[in-house]
């Protein structure tokens, strides 16, 4: 008994200036729940709340990097007024993701129910808002604020990833976006899309190991992207359960297909690419 006794302790002395999960998690819903009522108990009734809200918030995150210096290199107050010094974008950008999930789903009869009860909003508001701290050079608080929606949703997006405007996530349960992979403006993604590395050797943590998605792709269900130096070029489409490792031309479609041989009953699978000529892949 004794040992597992220090064994514990010692775990908790490590763990002594570990940002609190819970800590995390209420500074984040709180922030959320002031760029967008939707998720507030309380509406703010005037400018002068809105002000005096995020102020508050502002003074609880300064609170928490001053706690927590060995996550960041720079001063707790200074950073958290550059991170709301530059929430604006982050606002902006989410709004235009909801536009862009409002348009892309003919099942979304208003914006207020993508707000209210898509898993795609929740997913990428956590990410833009990690995704700023990330930039500030933050560590594991970022990664904190994803993994809440990655709970809540099923949609795992590393705060280190490159996501442009105008992106959607329809459905998304599965989907996951690794560290370094890089999405252009009008992308739209599927649920159990994976966005992901060929190599998980620890000595290539710096490197690009993740796709680029250019502008206005669409990938669809159960598609699997791999490889830093895999490209996906614009306006492409690909089709549910695709398999890529290798970069597509701009104006591509991929997809899964099925044929059988009606002689001999024998059943094959390809996948087709489609650019200015058919092909099997």
């Amino acid at each position: 008994m004794n040992s597992l006794v220090s064994k514990i302790f010692l775990t908790h002395q490590e763990c002594s200036d570990c940002p609190s999960p819970k800590v995390i998690q209420h500074f984040f819903e709180e922030l959320l729940g002031l760029l967008f009522p939707e998720y507030a108990l309380q509406k703010a009734k005037s400018e002068e709340e809105v002000a005096a809200r995020l102020i508050l918030l502002r003074e609880q995150l300064g609170a928490i990097l001053s706690r927590n210096k060995h996550l960041h290199q720079g001063e707790g107050k200074a950073l958290a007024q550059d991170f709301f010094d530059h929430l604006e974008r982050v606002f902006d950008w989410v709004h235009q993701d909801v536009d862009a999930m409002y348009a892309g789903d003919p099942a979304a009869k208003s914006k207020t129910e993508i707000l209210r009860s898509y898993p795609g909003f929740y997913a990428i508001s956590a990410y833009r808002i990690a995704n700023l701290l990330h930039q500030l050079g933050i560590k594991l608080i970022p990664r904190m604020i994803t993994e809440i929606a990655h709970s809540r949703t099923g949609v795992d997006i590393h705060p280190g990833a490159t996501i442009g405007q105008y992106f959607c996530i329809d459905h998304g349960t599965g989907v996951v976006i690794g560290e370094t992979t890089i999405i252009g403006n009008h992308v739209k993604i599927y649920q159990g899309v994976t966005l992901g590395a060929l190599s998980v050797d620890k000595a290539d943590a710096d490197l690009k190991r993740h796709p680029t998605i250019e502008d206005h792709v669409v990938i669809y269900a159960g598609a699997t992207i791999l490889g830093g130096k895999t490209v996906i070029g614009q306006n492409s489409v690909i089709g549910g359960n695709v398999w890529l490792t290798k970069s597509v031309p701009s104006n591509s479609k991929v997809y899964y297909q099925t044929q059988i041989h009606h002689e001999d009953g024998l059943v094959t699978d390809r996948y087709v690419f489609k650019n200015d000529f058919d092909a099997t892949l």
